[in-house]
């Protein structure tokens, strides 16, 4: 601990010296798993957190895990498997910082039972805007109560998070998964619902559709069990299939489940319709890093000819993890013509959400994440008409539809923005709302509509803790569109094929986050017979 009490000490004093100056600044935590354009500029003002990336202790007794901000899931998986343990909430992508969890939005396949992964901390150490470090808790009578909750999705618009107190709960050995197949989207979004239901049991629970007509439901239960005779399945290594295409493999030749309901299997108890595996649980919790979801598809389509196939995907393995596709994607300037959005809509808007992406950008596979949502104002995607007192809704309370748009959208740059912006509308009419972590073009007035039902509360935070020096949640989220004249040169040459994406490569190469996977120890060590032993090291 005292380590971390002395890097504190310095981020306080550097946070106490900006604001002596009534200068504002930029946090640097070393990695990022924005989409949005960077807008770091040489010379800029930054307080450097980089270094806050250790698990300082995990408390097998009263499950709680003391974590600095720039932890990444899989080296916080690997602390607390050691003793049991797992975070309720794990984001799907390794790189992901518990500190970004906290500060942006997570809400991942096992956010229908616990919520965002913020919902899931205990405490939070807060250097706020004048150097003053404090302890906010979200107990009722905590002094910094409000802090804690304010701070919550506010993107370190409040003060600077250097301590997190994390909920834990038992792990077990394996996911039970089941593939279900559905066959139509509003049958896919009726299936993610009903195994969402307490009766379920499930642990996780989301979605993908290949298409209108082929969707797959994925549900998990934990258990210790290994069924004798049962192969267990891993995603981890160079020859593994990815996730998605596996589920797409294995589903593709069964019926919907709707079509086999009255054909019982003896093989599965979901009927004929379904295919139940047993994962490791890190490699369920990871299952979407090789290949980025489905977006790793893209860099093939990119760099064409290279066929996809399983050969280039074991060959070119090392730069097919999710960490190693941000350097690219960024470092390319790809992300520029890429469409990255994660939605929240209400699950009757899901139907239409989905057919406007469908026919106005074609893009397949969709992924469907079920979501317990706050109560109150937040800037988390939540049900808008339940926190607006003008509207007399009543609705499945905190239960709304994550839906993840991913794929290339427009080569000219104006069609580009137009076609988000387009979306932004489309989703803000529907009551949904974005995740921020990608390219967001509202104007202020159209983000404080969408996002403002905290609007007052937070300008008063902001006041009482002295933040105005600080940009606001606009300011950090908003993308400036940029003429031709003000993007410069560097855009139009990595626009020349295939310079960016060479540039990507290097730059992720230069990054060394490769060596990050090849070293993972959450990977499963059992053998093929599955003795049902996870051997973390």
């Amino acid at each position: 601990m005292e380590r971390h009490r002395q890097a504190v000490r310095l981020v306080s004093a550097a946070v106490r010296a900006f604001f002596e100056r009534s200068e504002p600044y930029r946090i640097w935590h070393g990695s990022t798993n924005s989409t949005r354009p960077p807008q770091q500029k040489a010379g800029a003002r930054v307080v450097d957190i980089s270094g806050l990336r250790e698990v300082l202790s995990v408390d097998a007794g009263r499950r709680v895990a003391l974590v600095e901000p720039n932890v990444p899931m899989d080296r916080l998986v690997e602390s607390t498997l050691r003793h049991g343990l797992v975070p309720p909430v794990v984001m799907e992508f390794p790189g992901i910082t518990a500190g970004g969890g906290f500060a942006g939005t997570a809400g991942e396949s096992s956010s229908f039972l616990h919520g965002y992964f913020d919902e899931n901390v205990r405490g939070v150490e807060v250097v706020l805007p004048d150097g003053e470090v404090v302890f906010a808790r979200p107990d009722e009578g905590d002094p910094y109560e409000d802090l804690f909750r304010g701070a919550a999705g506010a993107l370190g618009t409040l003060g600077v998070a250097t301590l997190l107190e994390l909920r834990l709960i038992e792990a077990k050995k394996f996911v039970r998964t089941t593939y279900t197949r559905t066959g139509s989207v509003p049958e896919a979004v009726r299936v993610v619902r009903e195994q969402c239901a307490a009766d379920k049991r499930n642990d996780y629970v989301d979605g993908i559709l290949f298409s209108k007509t082929h969707g797959v439901v994925v549900s998990g239960k934990m258990t210790d069990e290994l069924p004798a005779g049962a192969r267990v399945r891993t995603f981890s290594r160079a020859w593994d299939p990815w996730f998605f295409m596996h589920v797409q493999k294995v589903t593709e030749g069964l019926p919907s489940c709707a079509a086999s309901s009255s054909f019982p299997s003896r093989s599965s108890p979901a009927g004929e319709g379904s295919v139940t595996e047993y994962i490791p649980l890190a490699e369920y919790l990871f299952r979407y890093d090789r290949g980025g979801f489905w977006v790793g598809r893209a860099a093939f389509k990119y760099f064409a000819p290279v066929p996809f196939n399983r050969f280039f995907r074991w060959f070119l393995d090392d730069f097919l993890h999710t960490r190693m596709l941000y350097r690219g994607l960024h470092g390319s300037g790809e992300s520029g013509r890429f469409i990255v959005q994660d939605v929240g809509v209400p699950y009757e808007a899901a139907g239409p959400f989905i057919d406007y992406v469908s026919s106005n950008l074609g893009i397949w596979p969709l992924w469907l994440c079920p979501l317990k949502t706050p109560k109150s104002p937040s800037f988390h995607p939540h049900l808008r008409y339940l926190c607006d007192e003008r509207e007399g809704v009543s609705g499945a309370e905190g239960q709304m539809l994550n839906v993840g748009v991913w794929g290339w959208g427009p080569e000219d740059h104006d069609t580009f923005v137009r076609a988000n912006r387009d979306l932004e509308r489309f989703v803000d009419d529907l009551g949904g709302m974005k995740w921020l972590y990608a390219h967001t073009y509202y104007t202020e007035p159209e983000f404080w509509r969408a996002y403002g039902g905290k609007r007052g509360e937070y300008e008063a935070l902001r006041a009482k803790y002295r933040a105005a020096s600080l940009p606001s949640v606009y300011d950090k989220v908003r993308v400036k569109v940029e003429s031709k004249a003000e993007r410069g040169w560097r855009p139009w040459v990595k626009s020349l094929w295939p310079l960016g994406g060479l540039v990507g490569i290097w730059k992720g190469i230069k990054s060394r986050d490769y060596m990050l996977h090849r070293r993972a120890t959450w990977k499963w060590r059992g053998d093929d017979a599955g003795d049902g032993k996870q051997k973390v090291t």
